[in-house]
């Protein structure tokens, strides 16, 4: 399988708003703060998965995990749906990402446990 990763996500969400701009108004700042509550939303329906079913049944039964991923990519979309309203690329969201990432690995003292 290809790698899958912001650009090609960000493309496929450009392609999707202008199918159906008459209809959600398009990708603009003033629309960033909808599509922000928005994924709130699905995060929290993805929660409920988690929550109802629980851990086991997310990496056990197919159908909640299918149904849990599903709830994930509409998080990833309105996601992207931000990024896109704010005009953040790929390529800005990597290098942050990157910085916070190693700001990450060196927060904290961790014992190491030989």
């Amino acid at each position: 399988m290809e790698p899958f990763g912001f650009a090609e996500m960000q493309h496929f969400q450009r392609e999707l708003q202008e199918k159906y701009k008459a209809l959600w108004g398009g990708l603009a700042s003033e629309k960033g703060v909808r599509s922000f509550l928005w994924m709130y939303g699905e995060i929290a329906e993805a929660a409920d998965i988690l929550k109802k079913e629980g851990e086991q049944a997310i990496l056990r039964d197919p159908k909640t995990r299918r149904h849990f991923i599903e709830e994930l990519t509409d998080v990833l979309m309105y996601f992207n749906d931000v990024c896109l309203c704010y005009d953040i690329t790929p390529e800005e969201l990597v290098a942050v990402y990157r910085e916070k990432h190693e700001r990450n690995m060196n927060r904290w003292e961790v014992q190491q446990h030989d």
